[in-house]
């Protein structure tokens, strides 16, 4: 059994899109609406914060030690030493009420990127693209309603990507080489109480775990998607999993605090990052390489 505990001082709004950054010994993560980046120590706390824009929305690595970063509707790259930064590529052919979302560098050492529908009535409107070195977005995948959950498999064979509006988990073959997806094959359509699918990441026994954001838990799913596990969680609405520390085995997970105030009473955790010791480590991070 994993047991979570929260960081001390550490509350968010909507935190998301949490990377180990094994040079620095930092998680890199995020606050979508306060457009904050944040520079996470184990053990610390929380050490320095920048305000990106309106929304910070994810977050990956690059081969410089620059960070790619997707905001409401253009991707960038900051550095976060200097703290400069450069436009990379931008959102164009969607609604104007959409924005970017779940993102992760991938195996081929390109960014993907996923879109999710703002609107109170959503639909399956939104994307997932790919940004390679020339900085273009190709979409890949069409008829999402909430793009999210990415993660690979240990040997970059298999991409994991799910739809928090549809429900549902797929996996597709992946060449690491060129960036190619093959078609999804779907392998679970969790409900409310079983955890609708938020973010993901993937241990190195190429389980896929991915946080149950409807029903305060860790979905930890065979590739057959098969449950595995499901780790039950302090707070009410997990956001993403990152596994970090320099042997991967420290389990982290984000969360957010939009809920009912009756809920809120409930889980005075909600909006916390946790820690937890796992028996497994977790898949190393991917680099954006051009960058």
């Amino acid at each position: 059994m994993l047991h979570f505990e929260p960081i001390d001082g550490v509350s968010l709004a909507l935190g998301e899109s949490p990377v180990w950054d094994d040079r620095r010994g930092l998680v890199f993560l995020c606050d979508i609406p306060t457009g904050q980046l944040l520079a996470l120590r184990l053990g610390e706390g929380i050490i320095r914060e920048w305000v990106l824009g309106d929304n910070v929305c994810s977050i990956g690595l690059c081969e410089s030690g620059r960070l790619v970063v997707a905001l409401t509707r253009e991707v960038i790259l900051f550095d976060p030493d200097s703290g400069v930064s450069q436009p990379l590529a931008r959102l164009e052919g969607e609604l104007s009420t959409n924005r970017l979302n779940d993102g992760k560098v991938g195996p081929d050492g390109a960014f993907w990127v996923g879109t999710t529908d703002q609107r109170a009535q959503r639909e399956a409107i939104c994307s997932l693209y790919r940004i390679g070195a020339n900085g273009r977005m190709v979409e890949k995948k069409a008829g999402l309603i909430i793009s999210n959950g990415l993660a690979w498999s240990p040997d970059g064979g298999i991409l994991y990507h799910s739809d928090s509006g549809g429900r549902w988990i797929e996996r597709h073959g992946f060449d690491a080489a060129t960036g190619e997806m093959g078609e999804g094959l779907r392998i679970a359509e969790p409900g409310e109480t079983d955890g609708r699918p938020d973010g993901g990441a993937v241990d190195c026994d190429g389980n896929y775990w991915s946080a149950g954001v409807s029903a305060g838990c860790l979905n930890q799913y065979a590739p057959d998607g098969t449950v595995v596990h499901k780790h039950a969680l302090p707070v009410p609405a997990p956001t993403m999993p990152c596994f970090c520390g320099p042997d991967l085995k420290t389990l982290l997970v984000t969360s957010h605090r939009y809920l009912s105030a009756e809920v809120l009473e409930r889980y005075p955790l909600a909006g916390s990052v946790l820690v937890a010791q796992s028996a497994v480590a977790g898949t190393p991070v991917h680099r954006m390489r051009g960058f």
